[in-house]
C-alpha cells in the first residue's frame, strides 16, 4: 500500500511535489529544531485519488486514524475526547505556492460540548468561544458553501447594535450570541445542521480542501502563472495554537525582507489576539511588526534570529506565518516570498554579495521575465487607482502611455507635429500607417493578434501596444470609436497599459524606469555567464541606441523596408514600384539610395564597431502602394500618372497571397537592381565610415531562400557589387553574405544552402507560419480558444513550438553545420525575446539571438540561465 500521510519529522524540502510547499517546509523545519506545532500531511498522490474517486478511500481513512492517533500521543491531547480536546487546523499546501486560492479550516474539533470544557481547562471562556465562532464561520462557507457574508453581517450588526470599534470589544456573552446565531444560519439552510462529531467535521474539512484545488480563483490564478492543473494539493494536519488567546498571544506574518524593495531586515505584521484569517482579511488593522521590538521584545529577538536562520538555510527571501499562544512562539509557515521585480534583483545581488548566493544561483533566482516589468514606463499605482477599464485587448507591447486619441496616420502625425501627445487607434494597421504610429505614444487596434503588425511594429520601436480590443468599434467617418456605448471621440484623452491590454480614459500619471544599480549588475554577470549573444531588431539610431542602453550585443536585424515609409521616400518607392522599365527606376533608386546610405551611416556610427547585420529588401511591393480611391488620387498628383494608369498597375501587382508571392530573395530575381542600390548604400556608409578612420564589416543578410541556386544566384548579386566598390575604392576589408531561414524547405536543405551562406537567422514568424499552416494577422479568431482548450501549450508565435518549428530549426542547425561547423546561427523573429524559446535555442546550439530593445534585458537573463541549466543537466547526465 502507497504510503499518503507523512508526519512532519519525516518529510523534508526536497518533497514538495508530494507533500505540497507548505508540508515539505513544515518538515524542514521540524528537521531544523524550529517550534512548529506537531502535525502531519496527507499527500498530493491521494489529492490525485480523490479526483477520481470523489470521495476518500478505506486505506487514507486507516492512514488518517493512525496519523491521529500519533498526534495525541505526541501532544497529550486525544482527538475528539471530551476530557482533554485535541483542536486542528485543516490547510492545502500545492506544490506550487498559490497564496489565498485554497481552502483553511481552524479549530477543528470543537462543538457544544468541547467549548465548554476548553473554556474550563483554559481559564478563558472568551477565547474558547471566540474560537467556536471562527470555526463555525469557516466551516460553514468552505464546506458547506454557505455565503461568508451572512457570517460576517452577523457580527457586523452585534458590533454596531453596541457601538464596539472591533471584534476585541465582543464579551462572552457577545460571542455566545454569535454562536448561537452563526448555527441558526446551518439551520435555515438546505445543508443541515454543523457536526458535533468532531471526526465528520475533519473528514468534511479534508474533502474541502482536496475540491478546493478545482474552484475558480485557483484555476484562474493557475492559467495566469503556468501552474500545471495536474499537481494538486496536499492537506495538511496540525495542532491548533492559538494567538487570540488574549493580550500575551498574536499572529502576524514576516518576511525575511522587504518583499516590495528588497532591503534586507524583518517586515511584516502582526495582530495581538487574533487568528490568522484576521491578518489578512483586515477587519483589523495590524500592527508593524518591528512594534514587536517594543513590546515583546525577547519574542522579537527570536523572530529576528529565526527569521536569519530559515533564510540563510533556504538561501532565499522567506515569507514565515507566526503565531504567538502565551508568549511562546511557534511557526505554522515558511515559503519563497512573493515579490515585486525590483525586490527580487535586489534580493538576488545583495544575497551573491552577502556570500548566501552564488552569482549564478543569484542569476537563476530572478525570472527572465519580471525584468520586462521594469524597464517600461508604468502607470502610477496610487492614480490608477482612480479609473476604471475601459476596455481590454491583448497586451501587445509593454508600457504605459496617455495621449489624445487620433483614428488615422496622417491626423496622428498632423497632431505629433503640433505638439500633441498621440494615441493612434485603429481597425488594424497597415505599413502606410507607420508615420502615424512612429508619431504616437501608444497603438490601439481592435483587431489583430500578439504578431499582427500593429503588434510587431509596436514592439519594434518600443511604442506602448494594445491590439484585439474587440470591444472597440471605430467609426473612421465620424471620427470615433466606441466601446459598449461609451462614446470616444478624436481628441479624447485615453491611457493605455501594454502591459495589461487595459485602456482607460482620462490621463494618468506615469513614471520611466532605467537600469541601473542592483539591476545593472545582475545584467553584467548574466552577461558574463551566458553562451549565446544578445543582440536587438533595430531600425532606427534612437531603436538602436535605447537597445544598447539596455546592453546589446550589437544589431541582429536591421529591417530596410522599414526605412522607407515616410513621406518622401514612401513617393520614391511608389515611383520605383510603378516604374515599368529599368531606366524608369534609375531616378527614384538614386534618390532612395541617398536616403538609405544616410541611414546606415548613423546606425554603423553608434554601433561603433558592435556587429550589425542589415537584411535587404523583404514584403511584397503592393504593401508600398495605395489602397483607397483617396490615396490614388493623391498618389496620381505626385507621380503624374494618370488615375487609370495608376489603378491598372495596382491590379497588376495585386497577389492572391502576396505573404507566399513576389517578396524576399525573389525581388532581387525580377529587380536586381533594388538589391543592387541597397548593398551600394551599405558600401557608401562604410566608406564614408572608413575615411573617418571606422572601420565597419558588412553583415548582409538575404531573405526568404529556399535553395543552394536561389541563395548562390542573389549571393552573387551581393557580393559582384560588394567587390566592385572595394576595387573602385581600393579598400580591403571582410564581410559576411548570409541568409534567413523562413521556409520548412530551407531547413531540410540548410546544408546545401550553408555552402553559400555565411551564416543562418532564423525568421520565426514565417517559418511558424508555413510549418503550422497559421496566418499570423489572424490567428486572434481561434488562439485563445485553442489556448484555452490546451491544444496548444502556447501562442506558436510567442513561444517556440519545439515539437514543430523546433524540430525544423534543430534540423537546419546540424545540416548545416554539417557544411561549416562554425556557422553562426541567430534567431530574430518574435520568440527571439521570450525566455521559455531561449531555453530551447540554447539546448539547440543557436549562436545568438536578437529581440526589439525592451527585450533585451529579459533575453541577456533567460541565455544565462539556459546556459547555467543546460550545463547542469550535462553534468548529471556524465
Amino acid at each position: 500500500m502507497t504510503k499518503q500521510i507523512y508526519n512532519f519529522s519525516e518529510g523534508s524540502s526536497q518533497m514538495s511535489n508530494l507533500l505540497g510547499g507548505k508540508g515539505a517546509n513544515l518538515a524542514e523545519m521540524t528537521r531544523m529544531g524550529l517550534p512548529v506545532p506537531h502535525g502531519f500531511t496527507i499527500t498530493t498522490e491521494a489529492c490525485h485519488e480523490y479526483q477520481l474517486r470523489h470521495n476518500l478511500s478505506a486505506e487514507l481513512l486507516q492512514e488518517l486514524d493512525q496519523a491521529l492517533d500519533s498526534l495525541s500521543t505526541v501532544t497529550g491531547k486525544k482527538f475528539g475526547a471530551a476530557k482533554d480536546p485535541l483542536l486542528v487546523s485543516v490547510r492545502s499546501g500545492a506544490a506550487i505556492s498559490m497564496p489565498g486560492m485554497m481552502d483553511t479550516i481552524l479549530n477543528i474539533g470543537l462543538n457544544d460540548e468541547s467549548v465548554s470544557i476548553l473554556a474550563r481547562l483554559t481559564g478563558n471562556e472568551r477565547f474558547a468561544y471566540d474560537s467556536y465562532r471562527r470555526l463555525l464561520a469557516m466551516f460553514g462557507n468552505v464546506v458547506f458553501g454557505l455565503p461568508e457574508t451572512a457570517f460576517d453581517q452577523i457580527l457586523t450588526d452585534i458590533k454596531k447594535a453596541k457601538n464596539y470599534d472591533s471584534d476585541l470589544d465582543l464579551t462572552i456573552d457577545d460571542l455566545k450570541e454569535i454562536v448561537s446565531r452563526f448555527k441558526e444560519i446551518y439551520a435555515d439552510s438546505d445543508q443541515g445542521e454543523f457536526p458535533q462529531d468532531p471526526k465528520e467535521q475533519l473528514l468534511a474539512a479534508v474533502n474541502a480542501v482536496f475540491d478546493s484545488w478545482n474552484n475558480h480563483r485557483a484555476q484562474i490564478y493557475r492559467q495566469e502563472n503556468h501552474i500545471s492543473e495536474a499537481l494538486g494539493t496536499a492537506v495538511n494536519i496540525q495542532e491548533m495554537v492559538f494567538g487570540n488567546f488574549g493580550q500575551d498571544s498574536g499572529t502576524g506574518v514576516a518576511f525575511t525582507r522587504n518583499p516590495s524593495t528588497g532591503e534586507a531586515g524583518l517586515f511584516g505584521e502582526y495582530l495581538i489576539n487574533a487568528q490568522g484569517e484576521d491578518v489578512v482579511a483586515g477587519i483589523r488593522t495590524p500592527q508593524p511588526v518591528s512594534v514587536l521590538q517594543v513590546s515583546m521584545p525577547v519574542l522579537y529577538a527570536q523572530l529576528l534570529d529565526t527569521a536569519k536562520k530559515i533564510e540563510a538555510h533556504y538561501r532565499d527571501m522567506q515569507d514565515m506565518e507566526f503565531t504567538i499562544e502565551q508568549g511562546k512562539m511557534y511557526l505554522l509557515q515558511t515559503r519563497s516570498g512573493k515579490r515585486t521585480p525590483t525586490a527580487a534583483v535586489r534580493i538576488a545581488v545583495d544575497m551573491a554579495q552577502e556570500g548566501l548566493l552564488t552569482k549564478e544561483d543569484a542569476i537563476l533566482s530572478v525570472e527572465a521575465e519580471s525584468i520586462a516589468k521594469m524597464l517600461h514606463p508604468e502607470f502610477d499605482p496610487e492614480d490608477l487607482k482612480k479609473h476604471q477599464v475601459l476596455a481590454s485587448g491583448l497586451p501587445a507591447s509593454p508600457g504605459a502611455a496617455t495621449g489624445q486619441v487620433y483614428f488615422t496616420s496622417a491626423d496622428a502625425k498632423k497632431a505629433s507635429d503640433q505638439g500633441i501627445k498621440v494615441v493612434l487607434v485603429r481597425s488594424d494597421t497597415s505599413p502606410e500607417d507607420i508615420e502615424g504610429m512612429i508619431a504616437s505614444q501608444a497603438i490601439v487596434t481592435s483587431r489583430g493578434g500578439m504578431t499582427s503588425h500593429a503588434a510587431v511594429v509596436a514592439r519594434g520601436m518600443a511604442s506602448t501596444g494594445v491590439v484585439g480590443a474587440h470591444d472597440l468599434e471605430v467609426d473612421y467617418d465620424s471620427k470615433t470609436a466606441s466601446v459598449k456605448g461609451q462614446m470616444i471621440h478624436e481628441g479624447d484623452w485615453i491611457s493605455v497599459d501594454g502591459s495589461s491590454g487595459n485602456l482607460y480614459l482620462g490621463q494618468i500619471k506615469s513614471r520611466d524606469a532605467v537600469i541601473r544599480g542592483e539591476l545593472s549588475q545582475l545584467l553584467d554577470w548574466a552577461k558574463q555567464t551566458a553562451r549565446m549573444g544578445v543582440y536587438t531588431n533595430a531600425d532606427t539610431p534612437k531603436d538602436f541606441q535605447k537597445a544598447l542602453d539596455f546592453g546589446a550585443d550589437g544589431i541582429g536585424l536591421t529591417r530596410t523596408e522599414h526605412m522607407f515609409f515616410k513621406s518622401e521616400r514612401l513617393l520614391q518607392m511608389r515611383r520605383l514600384i510603378l516604374a515599368e522599365n529599368k531606366i524608369d527606376r534609375q531616378d527614384p533608386l538614386l534618390k532612395l539610395l541617398a536616403m538609405q546610405q544616410g541611414d546606415f551611416y548613423e546606425i554603423y556610427r553608434l554601433a561603433a564597431g558592435k556587429e550589425v547585420t542589415i537584411r535587404l529588401l523583404d514584403p511584397p511591393l503592393h504593401e508600398f502602394l495605395p489602397h483607397d480611391e483617396k490615396e490614388i488620387a493623391a498618389v496620381s498628383q505626385q507621380t503624374g500618372l494618370s488615375v487609370e494608369k495608376l489603378r491598372a498597375r495596382i491590379e497588376s501587382l495585386k497577389e492572391s497571397n502576396p505573404m507566399l508571392g513576389h517578396r524576399g530573395d525573389r525581388l532581387a530575381v525580377t529587380f536586381p537592381d533594388i538589391y543592387e542600390m541597397q548593398v551600394q548604400a551599405i558600401m557608401n556608409a562604410v566608406l564614408r565610415l572608413h575615411d573617418q578612420g571606422i572601420e565597419v564589416t558588412p553583415h548582409i543578410m538575404i531573405p526568404l531562400t529556399n535553395s543552394k541556386a536561389e541563395m548562390g544566384w542573389v549571393r552573387r548579386l551581393v557580393v559582384n557589387k560588394i567587390e566592385e566598390t572595394m576595387v573602385k575604392h581600393k579598400l580591403s576589408m571582410a564581410y559576411t553574405v548570409g541568409t534567413m531561414i523562413e521556409t520548412p524547405r530551407a531547413c531540410v536543405v540548410a546544408d546545401e544552402i550553408a555552402e553559400v551562406s555565411d551564416f543562418f537567422s532564423f525568421g520565426t514568424n514565417d517559418l511558424t507560419q508555413l510549418a503550422l499552416a497559421f496566418s499570423r494577422d489572424d490567428v486572434a479568431s481561434f488562439m485563445p480558444d485553442y489556448l484555452k482548450k490546451g491544444i496548444l501549450p502556447a501562442d506558436p508565435f510567442q513561444t517556440v513550438d519545439t515539437q514543430g518549428v523546433g524540430q525544423l530549426m534543430k534540423i537546419a542547425i546540424d545540416k548545416g553545420r554539417r557544411t561549416k561547423p562554425n556557422l553562426d546561427i541567430g534567431v530574430c523573429g518574435e520568440v527571439g525575446g521570450d525566455a521559455a524559446s531561449i531555453d530551447f535555442f540554447e539546448k539547440i546550439g543557436v549562436s545568438y539571438v536578437s529581440c526589439s530593445p525592451y527585450r533585451v534585458p529579459v533575453a541577456r537573463m533567460a541565455a544565462a540561465q539556459a546556459h547555467i541549466r543546460n550545463r547542469v543537466q550535462e553534468i548529471d547526465l556524465v
